[in-house]
């Protein structure tokens, strides 16, 4: 260890203990990498602070000596965003992990940084609240503010957007050390909503901690109906699954529809690395969950969801009769784990070379067929199998296009097709109009031909007026040099 960094770990060590201060060869290295091909960087150090005092000595610490900051949870499949620059502080905030409060009934809970969907999941049903939240398909034990802050899916998304339109309100360190509250809180003892002050938790949403650190979230949840079901329907060509799904957006029947294609399905059944689909086999499967207050209800919905399939299929399309879950679970209890969120996905993230990737995007649900169609191209072209999941958010109004590939992290070989392949996917999908969400920061250049000047120069102002030293995760979402701010 350097003199310089010896100094810095002695000054973090006055302001928030020795014991959060970590410098040995296992927790640097355990933060310097994630699921993806993004090359390991290893920072100088890893400190986890444990309140938000802690958090403004860091901030304050890595200003003063101009050091790159970079904040981490579970550090899983965020494209590069966690991984710290060479040398940089990486502020874990896994410890800062406590549900400070649930309104049941205004329908909010405020949470630290560090709490998972499975801690929040096991809260709501130990304090007996008939109150849900949405669920990613990520594993339990990842962040929840995590997935809000950088505009992250569920499996309420259908009717309910994003995740980032499920912020109340934030907590937030700024890059010099001071907090502030955004939202409803900055006033409201009750953080209801982002509204109707002026709308500053946008400032923190979407920019990969760039701004700030978020120290509480206020949380939307949702009320629970006394009966749900989860069907899966087989379906024959992937334009009859986004036919489906654009109808079901267009009626009360459902509260969530998604997507999976057929490569899913075999790996869920061991299948390690499946490229060719069996005749006759569907080649998208779509889950489909329904609730109702009572059986009638339950029951009256199903009808109208069967009988909207029949009328489809007597149009042409290849559309098998729904399956309930429980019942493919007794067929094969690998489906199991498609049965409940959250939940970890096994087959895709627990595998001998640990890699995992992906090109997620937000854009219009007229154009997923010629997205799927070039997807799907581009993975056979670099003989991976085509793993696809789509879905409509907000009622329609956009949808998720995702292309899922897993590798051999340890294979740099591997590692660069991956890299090729994803670009690929980028282009194809920025010509149609999608959007990535969660963007790794090696995406940004490719991006830049194509953004507006003027919402860059706006970004370069922001990012100045916020953090002058350019010590927050300077890696993402870099300004550009060959444009000035707003007033430059």
């Amino acid at each position: 260890m350097n003199t310089a960094i010896s100094k810095i770990v002695g000054e973090l060590e006055a302001a928030i203990g020795a014991r959060a201060v970590l410098t040995d060869d296992d927790a640097l290295s355990s933060a310097s990498y994630d699921y993806t091909e993004e090359p390991a960087r290893r920072p100088s150090v890893v400190v986890r602070p444990t309140s938000v005092e802690d958090v403004q000595a860091i901030v304050r610490t890595a200003a003063r000596e101009r050091l790159a900051l970079t904040v981490r949870v579970a550090g899983s499949n965020v494209g590069g965003l966690a991984i710290a620059p060479s040398g940089g502080i990486v502020v874990d905030l896994s410890a800062m992990n406590r549900i400070v409060a649930i309104n049941e009934a205004d329908m909010v809970a405020i949470l630290e940084p560090g709490v998972t969907w499975e801690q929040l999941k096991a809260r709501l049903e130990h304090d007996g609240l008939a109150l849900r939240l949405g669920y990613p398909l990520s594993p339990p034990d990842t962040s929840v503010v995590a997935n809000c802050l950088l505009d992250g899916l569920g499996n309420l998304s259908m009717r309910h957007g994003s995740m980032a339109d499920w912020i109340g309100g934030l907590e937030v360190v700024l890059p010099d050390g001071s907090l502030a509250r955004t939202g409803a809180g900055a006033l409201s003892d009750v953080w209801f909503g982002r509204g109707p002050l002026p709308d500053l938790t946008g400032l923190f949403v979407n920019w990969q901690g760039t701004t700030g650190i978020v120290t509480k979230l206020a949380f939307q949840l949702w009320p629970t109906p006394p009966l749900r079901q989860r069907l899966f329907v087989p379906v024959g060509h992937r334009d009859d699954a986004f036919n489906v799904m654009r109808a079901l957006c267009r009626r009360p029947l459902a509260d969530d529809v998604g997507a999976l294609s057929w490569p899913t399905g075999k790996m869920v059944l061991g299948v390690d690395k499946p490229l060719v689909r069996d005749d006759g086999e569907p080649e998208l499967f779509l889950y489909v969950d329904m609730s109702g207050e009572n059986g009638a209800e339950l029951a009256l919905r199903r009808g109208l969801l069967d009988q909207m399939l029949a009328n489809l299929r007597q149009a042409g399309a290849r559309l098998e009769a729904p399956l309930e879950l429980s019942r493919l679970v007794k067929l094969s209890p690998r489906f199991a784990e498609l049965a409940e969120f959250p939940t970890r996905l096994s087959f895709l993230v627990d595998h001998p070379g640990g890699g995992l990737s992906w090109l997620g995007t937000y854009g219009p649900m007229s154009r997923f067929e010629p997205f799927a169609d070039a997807g799907v191209a581009i993975m056979r072209r670099y003989e991976t199998p085509p793993i696809l999941v789509s879905r409509p958010m907000k009622g329609g109004h956009f949808g998720v296009m995702r292309f899922i590939t897993r590798f051999d992290r340890r294979d740099a070989d591997a590692r660069q097709r991956v890299r090729e392949m994803i670009g690929e996917l980028l282009e194809a999908g920025l010509d149609l109009g999608f959007v990535p969400y969660k963007t790794p920061p090696w995406m940004i250049p490719r991006l830049r031909p194509r953004l507006d000047a003027g919402f860059q120069r706006l970004m370069n102002t922001v990012r100045q007026a916020l953090d002058p030293s350019g010590i927050m995760a300077p890696h993402c979402w870099p300004p550009d040099p060959a444009l000035a701010t707003l007033d430059g």
